[in-house]
């Protein structure tokens, strides 16, 4: 018998109605020195994929595929979400899941990388929230490293065969440039990390399925000072240099997020589309893992295996 009770499955969050672009970009950039010139720029990027984001949407498809695929292996937990920086927030949910008598539960941070700005922000805000609750909070004990698990690898894999399954017919199939994606971090914050070396991991593992040997790994989404160092190549420059040397089909596979939201849906289908048609080249899109089965099914491997581990 396991001696967890839950899962608390602990995502980003995001506006789901244009009044509340600002506020939330006002708390996720709290602190920072964010000019509000540049917040009303980012606001504007939500303009441009419909005013809203689809992460929380997202976000509770995984976890109610959770629910499901738990419940079929006869581990029937409840999976409560909570988000870092939006409605229901990690503290709310903490507070019910005090309520409801859970005492300790297994945490599913959605971030497959791990550095201070992803998993070590999470858990400290988790930990801060369980803080102003108390003695009572429930304990969360959390899965381990997964961005290598052959379920996430074939959940990626099947979005860039989604793709490219309908050029395999054209001349050119052959000759599409793959472009891994992901959010760029400081140069600092990389080096005290393992970042650079899970991604590449991963981009590896995804690239082998189909025996393409080429690949590049570009980054989107930097902030910050324009003097301060983050991970390169920006993957608009990247498609430009691409470009310049006779490439004329990329393929962009953004491993670095779980969800098609703004990171996604403006900086690769807006901005890095733009920068291709410009440099006369077409690009195709894979989608995130989202609420692929695959994935869902890799969600319930990593959560089950902390009960099978776990002390009795």
């Amino acid at each position: 018998m396991s001696s967890y009770d839950a899962v608390f499955f602990i995502g980003f969050g995001g506006p789901e109605k244009r009044e509340d672009v600002m506020p939330f970009l006002e708390l996720v950039t709290r602190g920072r020195g964010i000019p509000a010139e540049r917040l009303r720029e980012v606001a504007h990027h939500y303009e441009e994929i419909g005013g809203v984001s689809p992460i929380n949407a997202i976000t509770n498809q995984q976890a109610e595929g959770l629910r499901m695929a738990l419940a079929k292996t006869h581990t029937p937990w409840p999976v409560y979400v909570g988000n870092r920086n939006w409605h229901p927030f990690l503290e709310d949910t903490l507070r019910r899941m005090t309520a409801e008598g859970i005492k300790r539960a297994v945490g599913f941070v959605t971030a497959a990388y791990r550095c201070e700005a992803s998993w070590e922000r999470y858990l400290k805000a988790v930990e801060q929230a369980r803080q102003r609750i108390g003695v009572s909070a429930p304990v969360i004990e959390y899965v381990h490293p997964w961005f290598d698990h052959p379920l996430f690898i074939d959940a990626i894999a099947a979005r860039v065969n989604h793709v490219l399954a309908p050029l395999s017919g054209r001349p050119l199939a052959h000759k599409v440039s793959w472009i891994f994606t992901a959010h760029s971090i400081p140069v600092p914050m990389a080096e005290q990390s393992r970042y650079v070396q899970e991604l590449t991991r991963t981009a590896e593992l995804v690239a082998q399925k189909f025996g393409q040997k080429k690949w590049v790994l570009a980054y989107t989404s930097r902030s910050g000072a324009p003097s301060d160092p983050w991970l390169e190549p920006d993957v608009c420059k990247e498609i430009r240099a691409q470009a310049e040397r006779g490439v004329r089909d990329v393929l962009a596979i953004p491993i670095g997020f779980l969800a098609d939201h703004v990171e996604v849906l403006f900086d690769l289908d807006v901005e890095a589309r733009q920068a291709a048609r410009e440099a006369g080249v077409t690009l195709h899109r894979a989608q995130t893992v989202g609420d692929h089965p695959l994935f869902v099914q890799m969600i319930a491997d990593v959560t089950r295996k902390m009960a099978v581990a776990a002390p009795v």
